[in-house]
């Protein structure tokens, strides 16, 4: 069983920036497809961003490209998402995910989830 721990949700102002951390326990993170998804209230979780086993390859939602960028540490099996120029959109709780569902952006596909954190976005 594998466990992902996130950190660095808050409150943020627009335009503002925030660092969202995703610490896995408990497997060997390296063969795992790393990535975040977002749920707002009311609203389908749906896929942010993706990075492959070793970092080499990412993939984003269209709604966060140039802003946001994943990056992975494999000597501290974190994966992180830097989040800029925030806007009121992307207030939601933000899940980090594991699997192959990062690829496909089927929630149903991943084998594990973080507990989310929030992120809040406010003018």
């Amino acid at each position: 069983q594998v466990q992902l721990v996130e950190s660095g949700g808050g409150l943020v102002q627009t335009g503002g920036s925030l660092r969202l951390s995703c610490a896995a326990s408990g497997g060997t993170f390296s063969v795992y497809v790393m990535g975040w998804f977002r749920q707002a209230p009311g609203k389908e979780r749906e896929f942010v961003a993706a990075i492959s086993e070793r970092g080499v390859n990412t993939n984003y939602a269209n709604s966060v490209k140039g802003r946001f960028t994943i990056s992975r540490d494999g000597a501290k099996n974190t994966v992180y998402l830097q989040m800029n120029s925030l806007q009121l959109e992307d207030t939601a709780v933000y899940y980090c995910a594991a699997g192959v569902g990062v690829v496909t952006g089927r929630t149903n596909e991943i084998t594990y989830w973080g507990q989310g954190t929030q992120v809040t976005v406010s003018s």
